[in-house]
């Protein structure tokens, strides 16, 4: 299943379904950049993420650090199994939301 990014313009929430895998992480950088620019706040739901490899997990670590470096607050709001195991094994959960829901 191919990525697709949904938008919630108004209050700053995105939602990403399918691969985050390195044959959608172009698509996947382009709409994740494009959606934290100029908000007050991120909220991105990764709950329905099928597949997530270290390509997807380099564009999620992007996405953060542009938002953290432009000063709006990021954090997850939902994960896919798949999407806790790679952030369980880097040890990364702390970094995104501590109340994160998991599928």
């Amino acid at each position: 299943m191919p990525v697709h990014i949904g938008k919630d313009a108004g209050n700053g929430s995105i939602s990403v379904e399918g691969e985050m895998n390195i044959y959608f992480a172009n698509e996947l950088k382009e709409g994740l950049m494009k959606a934290v620019e100029g908000k007050g706040s991120v909220s991105l739901d990764l709950s329905g993420v099928t597949e997530m490899d270290s390509s997807g997990l380099q564009v999620l670590l992007l996405a953060w650090r542009e938002a953290n470096r432009n000063g709006v607050p990021f954090r997850l709001t939902g994960a896919s199994t798949p999407v806790d195991e790679v952030l369980r094994l880097f040890d990364l959960k702390k970094l995104f939301c501590e109340d994160m829901e998991t599928a």
